[in-house]
């Protein structure tokens, strides 16, 4: 199962995408601080135009008229706006929460595929459990067949016996083919999840059952910290706290700071002479006067989506406690069960040695050897599905308690500010 999930951390699909969603929200962050910075600009133009020969020389034409000039032309532009209300800082922030956030979504659906590749493991071992049990009762009602028609053979039992012994094993015939439907499809869906074709994966057979490791439990405020989807929940809010600063920032003035400036000449030949330079600078200040209630209505939006996320949150929260005394109420019972459930089988498998022994004394009929059997392998069909039972209640308990992830390994908002990881790299790790 390790090198099962080992595949399922590169190949996995739905994680691959939860990352590329990851890289996409650590390209937005760099998007949003560049706006600290000053958008420069360069070109290059050249203009050949002719005036009109039918216009009068003036003060504005000259002696151009119907004449040919041209124009070469190397600007340079310079542009910033000051975040003077911090407005690009809460967008570099709530870029950088949203980043965190998805970042904890993608170890969310980490956890989950990987729960869920650990639940179809469990329950193909618990088919090929079952398919052993199945192995052996055929085995058994086989000999029990072959002694009914040797009683009978010897006239020492009636052909009732024989038509029941019979009809035992072809039930457990059929029971036993019937298996492979259910492990087939397990099977498939494990190659899904690890992203390889269903057609040419397979699982190699091996019946076995066992009791899940003991799981340390935590104190219940530690839960907060093991969860995922939690550290979502609350970045989210995080993000949208930021949000509402932002929609603030658009009350005040906006200040740009421009300069622009080059050479320009007729003649390629002075385009670089001291005389060819021009230039301009100077700030200029904005400001919304009426907007018809657009930037109050924009504040009272981001306010609204902050309490639905601190609900959310809230719910988040509550929803991790069930889940967590849900899994342990499971595990415990699952555990009770499954002693008394042995205990059934014990005394089944006494049951049926104790008439098999009568049938063959001639005490009791057939039917009752039947009837011993029918009960001994429902006891054990009983148990093995019981023991897999708890073992995916282990692996939903140890889901609900985040999977042994917890807070402090989400990226810090430098980490998802800086250069990308290679994708392959991250999604191994």
């Amino acid at each position: 199962m390790n090198a099962l999930e080992d595949l399922l951390n590169i190949d996995n699909q739905n994680i691959r995408e939860a990352f590329e969603n990851f890289m996409q929200a650590r390209a937005l962050v760099r998007e949003a601080r560049s706006q600290y910075f000053p958008t420069v600009s360069v070109g290059g133009s050249y203009t050949r135009s002719q005036t009109s020969s039918n216009v009068g020389s003036t003060a504005n034409t000259g002696t151009l008229a119907g004449k040919q000039t041209q124009v070469f032309s190397f600007p340079a532009d310079v542009s910033w706006e000051p975040d003077l209300w911090g407005r690009v800082r809460n967008t570099v922030h709530a870029s950088q929460y949203t980043a965190q956030l998805t970042a904890a979504d993608l170890e969310n659906e980490r956890l989950t595929e990987q729960a869920i590749l650990a639940e179809y493991f469990f329950e193909i071992r618990g088919q090929d459990a079952l398919q052993k049990i199945l192995n052996d009762t055929v085995e058994a009602d086989k000999k029990a067949l072959e002694i009914a028609k040797g009683r009978f053979d010897d006239g020492v039992d009636d052909q009732i016996s024989v038509v029941e012994a019979q009809s035992t094993l072809e039930s457990a015939q059929s029971d036993a083919m019937n298996i492979g439907i259910a492990r087939a499809q397990y099977e498939h869906a494990i190659a899904t999840l690890i992203g390889k074709s269903a057609s040419t994966f397979s699982i190699p057979v091996q019946p076995r059952t066992c009791a899940p490791p003991p799981i340390p439990i935590g104190l219940p405020s530690q839960l907060l910290e093991r969860r995922p989807d939690i550290a979502a929940a609350e970045r989210n809010m995080a993000a949208s706290n930021a949000q509402i600063r932002i929609a603030y920032a658009a009350f005040y003035p906006a200040l740009t700071l421009s300069a622009s400036g080059g050479v320009e000449s007729s003649a390629v030949k002075h385009i670089l002479v001291w005389p060819s330079r021009f230039w301009s600078v100077g700030p200029s200040i904005s400001e919304t006067v009426y907007d018809g209630g657009l930037r109050r209505a924009a504040v009272n939006q981001y306010i609204a989506a902050y309490n639905a996320n601190l609900a959310a949150y809230r719910q988040s929260v509550l929803t991790a406690f069930q889940q967590v005394e849900d899994s342990l109420a499971a595990v415990r019972i699952f555990s009770q069960q499954i002693q008394r459930r042995q205990e059934a089988v014990a005394s089944s498998q006494t049951f049926l040695q104790l008439e098999l022994g009568r049938y063959e004394t001639g005490i009791d009929p057939y039917i009752d050897v039947v009837t011993a059997q029918t009960t001994l392998l429902a006891n054990r069909q009983s148990l093995a599905t019981l023991q897999v039972q708890q073992m995916t209640a282990s692996v939903q308990l140890i889901e609900s308690l985040g999977g042994g992830w917890d807070r402090s390994q989400l990226p810090t908002p430098a980490q998802v500010t800086g250069k990308p990881m290679r994708s392959e790299t991250a999604i191994q790790h």
